[in-house]
């Protein structure tokens, strides 16, 4: 006869052999978290398949056909890279007034922690297709 110890430990247990698995099954690239249905959805690499140095990564939505620059973005997202990934996906939401423009674009900006810009690169928006982003490394 099993007791209670004894069937909580087991439980524990299974729970860490669960995540356990969960992890290393993922991949050692980064995976944007909770994608909805109504996103938009890529990812971003740098130039010549490196991997993507370590800073602050923003991503956004930017129409250049709008003339004030305080219109001319729209949803943004940000994350981090810690300097070893290759790839990094990411999700943004989709505006509903943005669905229509043929000129929108996703920018992704690569910043070092001091602020300066490191990398920057842009892509076409293409509703119902993932977006492909490539970093370019800026020259001062």
């Amino acid at each position: 006869m099993t007791d209670r110890r004894t069937v909580l430990m087991a439980a524990g247990v299974a729970a860490v052999a669960a995540a356990t698995g969960a992890a290393a099954a993922q991949s050692p690239d980064i995976r944007a978290p909770d994608i909805r249905a109504t996103d938009i959805r890529g990812a971003v690499t740098f130039v010549g398949g490196k991997a993507i140095p370590e800073g602050h990564l923003e991503i956004y939505l930017e129409d250049p056909a709008i003339q004030d620059s305080g219109r001319r973005r729209a949803a943004k997202t940000s994350l981090k890279s810690e300097g070893g990934s290759k790839t990094i996906e990411f999700s943004l939401p989709l505006p509903a007034s943005s669905t229509a423009s043929p000129t929108l674009q996703v920018v992704a900006r690569l910043e070092r922690a001091d602020g300066w810009l490191v990398a920057r690169g842009s892509a076409q928006f293409q509703a119902d297709l993932p977006v492909h982003v490539t970093l370019k490394a800026v020259i001062y």
